[in-house]
């Protein structure tokens, strides 16, 4: 008996989900990426983010959200770059527009040139989650750091389209 029940402890430890590493405290980011925001919510959620308000939500309960906060390696954490995953903080609001997009991490060895540049992230602001997100199309291609635009656009797309998919409506997304 006593088998089992280490057994079954060993089954739910493993059944926990696994976080990648992420900036233990974003909010500093947070009116970057909405700068009239009245309030955030605490992190949490499935999958993990933050809801952002238009209002104090303390003061103001009932308030809807107008946004939310997430890291792409939480709503992506098994699709990685060349070295590893690109860690995005982004910002989209309740019509599925991408308010901003703000990269924190990386250890791509050609990140320095591809991902960390602000005029990467720059490209996915105001981007409808309608949007392609190719590479060479609608997302600037660089030469010599293929795999890591490639995840970072796909990242990026897959992140903002399960969000949408969890907490949005078809109908108020932007056409």
């Amino acid at each position: 008996m006593f088998l089992v029940l280490v057994t079954a402890g060993v089954v739910t430890l493993s059944a926990q989900p696994r976080r990648t590493f992420t900036n233990p405290r974003p909010e500093p980011y947070f009116k970057t990426l909405f700068p009239n925001a009245g309030g955030f919510s605490t992190f949490g959620g499935t999958p993990l983010h933050y809801k952002v308000y238009g209002v104090d939500p303390k003061t103001n309960p009932n308030a809807p959200p107008i946004g939310f906060i997430f890291w792409t390696t939480d709503v992506v954490p098994t699709d990685i770059g060349y070295h590893g995953p690109v860690h995005f903080l982004v910002g989209m609001d309740t019509r599925g527009v991408i308010q901003n997009v703000i990269m924190d991490y990386n250890s791509e060895p050609y990140g320095y040139f591809s991902v960390d540049p602000p005029k990467f992230v720059e490209q996915f602001k105001n981007k409808s989650i309608r949007d392609p997100f190719q590479v060479g199309k609608d997302i600037a291609a660089v030469s010599r750091a293929s795999i890591t635009i490639n995840h970072s656009a796909r990242v990026l797309r897959e992140a903002t389209r399960t969000m949408a998919k969890t907490f949005l409506r078809p109908e108020d997304l932007k056409q």
